[in-house]
């Protein structure tokens, strides 16, 4: 077949025809010859496609540079009002855009970004924590103190040191009552039982050890850890033990007979913690591998491996009233709600990428974190917010690198905190009770670092 050169191509022709089909709607240039005309119309598509836009965020101003799309085309700023307001209604937020270039993507940074506002619309603001100060320095260990327990009536609390002994503490005043020996390496781990006069021990002895303390002597000792025992917790209803540490794995022991009840596998790395809770998922562990892992301790298997931290999850503390626990590594802090382990909050201290031993809470709803730098963090435990930021300034005659927080918890009022350093002292804190909310406001609130990732 031989084409002259008028016959137009199948491709010129599909282009004439999408043109005569779609091209007022494409260019609407074309039927409108005024140029005010033109852009009413572009306007009124751009109001129908956006028409669920009404406002802007207050707190997610959405940044348009100014050289890029010009001076016209940019949103009237509210981030100056955006956190005393952070309640107001959407639809007190008025959303200005000018008349200018560009508008189109203007707009279209506001809807990906209005997406987000879910985020935060209903948040509530923190409740008001009066500050804590320190109110007592206990000294003699002669080794850095890295474990403490308080006994079930308040009238004193333990602590475990790298100088391989346990101490007993008046809680009220202080003063040294007792001093128990027994492990030949330091002791990590320490827990008081609520329903018997027992205390045990876990140490880089790899032992764990019973002590009766009617009579203040070891009587019973648990072997089967294959390297340093880190942590220990006792089941708060029934007779048995949870221990973990070095060797990677979460033992279960009958805390009457010694038998190993289960062994616990899955990290690949030191397990740094482990809490028991009265109903599923009973055991709860962290690791220096940067997972949680959540047992089913009937079954002696792993139910849930969360994997949110990316860095090793160093402290863990359950709520004392809510059904909850808080994770800590130098990435976050994060809130998980039981018995799913469903994230609540993501709190993200004033300083980051401290690394965060130890993590407490009380009934109050004040979490406190201590980091290996000696960086002192409380935060709002509902809002995870952190309204105090402290530091604690080692002993005289101490190294700058002993201010170091090892261990901590909150006696069983919730009133005192105590914490345990690398200077070899325990530190006792309380509220400041001359502080009021006009005094002591504490650290600003930025609801955009609660973003749940």
């Amino acid at each position: 077949m031989v084409f002259s050169e008028n016959v137009t191509s199948g491709v010129d022709l599909l282009e004439k025809r999408t043109k005569k089909l779609f091209g007022v709607d494409l260019d609407p240039s074309q039927i409108f010859a005024d140029d005010d005309a033109s852009l009413l119309y572009s306007q009124t598509i751009i109001e129908k496609q956006y028409r669920n836009t009404q406002s802007l965020p207050e707190y997610l101003e959405a940044e348009i540079d100014r050289e890029k799309y010009g001076e016209s085309s940019i949103i009237t700023s509210l981030k100056e009002k955006a956190l005393p307001n952070i309640s107001r209604s959407f639809h007190q937020a008025q959303l200005v855009l000018r008349k200018g270039t560009q508008d189109i993507q203007a707009q279209q940074l506001i809807k990906a970004q209005a997406q987000t506002a879910g985020l935060y619309s209903h948040m509530e603001q923190p409740e008001w924590h009066a500050p804590w100060k320190l109110m007592r320095v206990i000294v003699g260990h002669t080794g850095w103190v890295r474990s403490v327990a308080v006994e079930p009536e308040n009238k004193w609390f333990a602590t475990g040191s790298a100088d391989r002994t346990i101490k007993v503490w008046d809680l009220v005043s202080g003063k040294l009552k007792l001093t128990l020996t027994g492990h030949i390496m330091a002791v990590r781990g320490l827990v008081i039982s609520d329903r018997h006069p027992y205390l045990f021990s876990g140490s880089e002895d790899k032992t764990v050890k019973c002590w009766d303390l009617e009579k203040n002597q070891i009587i019973r000792d648990y072997h089967g850890h294959l390297s340093s025992v880190y942590s220990v917790d006792l089941h708060p209803t029934i007779d048995i033990i949870a221990t973990a540490g070095r060797d990677s794995v979460v033992r279960v022991w009958d805390i009457r007979s010694r038998t190993p009840i289960h062994t616990l596998t899955g990290h690949t790395s030191t397990i740094t913690n482990v809490k028991c809770l009265p109903t599923d998922p009973q055991i709860i562990s962290t690791s220096m591998d940067g997972t949680v892992r959540l047992y089913d301790l009937v079954a002696g298997k792993c139910m849930k491996t969360l994997t949110h931290h990316r860095k090793a999850v160093r402290g863990m503390c359950v709520h004392p009233q809510e059904y909850a626990f808080a994770t800590a590594s130098s990435d976050s802090i994060r809130q998980w709600k039981l018995p799913e382990a469903q994230l609540l909050n993501n709190c993200s201290p004033v300083e980051p990428n401290k690394i965060i031993n130890t993590l407490s809470v009380n009934q109050k709803g004040v979490l406190f974190s201590g980091a290996d730098d000696g960086t002192l963090g409380f935060f709002d435990w509902r809002t995870g917010h952190q309204f105090q930021a402290a530091k604690n300034d080692p002993t005289p005659g101490s190294l700058d690198s002993e201010s170091a927080v090892l261990a901590s918890t909150f006696d069983n009022s919730g009133l005192r905190l105590i914490t345990c350093t690398a200077d070899k002292t325990i530190k006792i804190w309380k509220e400041d009770e001359m502080s009021t909310p006009e005094t002591d406001p504490g650290l600003p609130w930025d609801p955009t670092t609660r973003i749940i990732d």
